[in-house]
């Protein structure tokens, strides 16, 4: 296996179930956390290794691996690598090359990396993508023969989920990381917060199953994390505790997963009562978006570029939490003319550069 990521939550999570199901490790790629991958590379003993700033070279411990740096490296490093899967499970942009670079080379890619369906989906072969989301896994899961009507994804609602809509945009960044759930990476807990995480996943969801009607609900729990309504009016729902090890055993072996105990069942005697509410636009503005994303998809290319550039900055204590809403909102104004000429990955560069620079000049 390829793992790409190693050193994030889904990394490490999906270590731990490569390790249960027994499946060896070829190459690992990490960020900055080298502590951590040379903990992983004694461990798993990776034939190859991939890191960010090759000034870190000097601080690995690789042994006998070879060793590649640069985001360049991590796809020479899947070129190289004779393994068959791939585990995306990069964070941002940076995920798009090793997407396509996998694909390219034919491998199966169980991908974490929202963004590379976000802002090219119409470009990528999703026969050939297994989704490690708990949305996406808990559609896949529910699908079956019957005509689908509607798929429904559901959200926590991030930290100002019972805050006053007027009080929200100027939040700070402390207030903004406390998830009322549990506790993520600091970007996803904001995209959380503002809900941009669930648009992503709208998008993914489009690119994964081809389906426009595509409709989201907070539920507090987060123990419902997908549902398929049907044509003949039935609702199947997935219920499992918010756990990535779930999705990941299921992309990484389906069959021993099914019969694995991956995570605990819930208890249906101590589950709370299960309500569903809409996603309020007043208190989550970005969420307007929703149906006009769906219809013009490329537009994702400018959503991701616009919130990467605007979450720095508010993690950075330069902006308010309401700029994040200004900043997207003004981005996708800008630049929502004809975008058809996005045709291939260099097309896509091209735009996330020039939507980034006029973002900073919101900043």
């Amino acid at each position: 296996m390829i793992l790409l990521g190693s050193t994030g939550s889904i990394g490490v999570n999906t270590l731990q179930i490569a390790q249960k199901f027994q499946i060896p490790i070829e190459s690992l790629s990490a960020g900055r956390n080298i502590d951590l991958l040379n903990a992983q590379i004694a461990h798993f003993h990776p034939k190859k290794v991939a890191i960010l700033d090759p000034k870190d070279r000097l601080k690995l411990q690789p042994k006998n691996a070879k060793v590649y740096t640069g985001s360049e490296g991590i796809c020479e490093m899947i070129a190289d690598s004779s393994s068959s899967l791939v585990v995306n499970a990069l964070v941002g942009f940076g995920g798009l090359k090793p997407t396509f670079t996998a694909l390219h080379y034919h491998k199966k890619l169980a991908l974490a990396n929202k963004e590379s369906l976000v802002v090219a989906g119409w470009l990528l072969d999703t026969s050939k993508i297994i989704p490690i989301d708990s949305e996406h896994f808990g559609l896949w899961y529910l699908c079956n023969n019957k005509p689908i009507k509607k798929f429904v994804i559901t959200a926590s609602g991030g930290a100002f989920r019972d805050t006053p809509p007027k009080d929200i945009p100027s939040k700070k960044t402390d207030e903004a990381l406390k998830h009322p759930n549990w506790k993520m990476g600091k970007k996803i807990t904001i995209d959380s917060a503002t809900m941009v995480n669930k648009l992503f996943e709208v998008l993914e969801t489009k690119w994964l199953f081809g389906i426009d009607e595509i409709a989201g609900y907070i539920e507090r729990s987060s123990h419902i994390h997908a549902l398929i309504e049907f044509i003949d009016g039935s609702i199947t729902a997935h219920l499992a505790y918010p756990d990535m090890k779930l999705p990941i055993a299921y992309a990484l072996d389906p069959k021993q997963a099914a019969f694995d105990c991956v995570i605990p069942n819930i208890n249906l005697e101590n589950l709370a009562a299960i309500k569903f509410e809409s996603i309020d636009a007043q208190r989550y503005p970005l969420w307007k978006l929703k149906d006009i994303l769906i219809q013009n998809p490329q537009l994702g290319v400018i959503l991701n570029a616009s919130n990467e550039i605007a979450v720095t900055n508010f993690l950075e204590c330069k902006i308010n939490f309401g700029k994040i809403n200004f900043i997207i909102q003004e981005s996708i104004n800008k630049f929502n003319g004809d975008i058809s000429y996005l045709k291939n990955q260099e097309d896509i560069l091209y735009l996330d550069k020039e939507v980034r620079k006029f973002t900073h000049t919101l900043v």
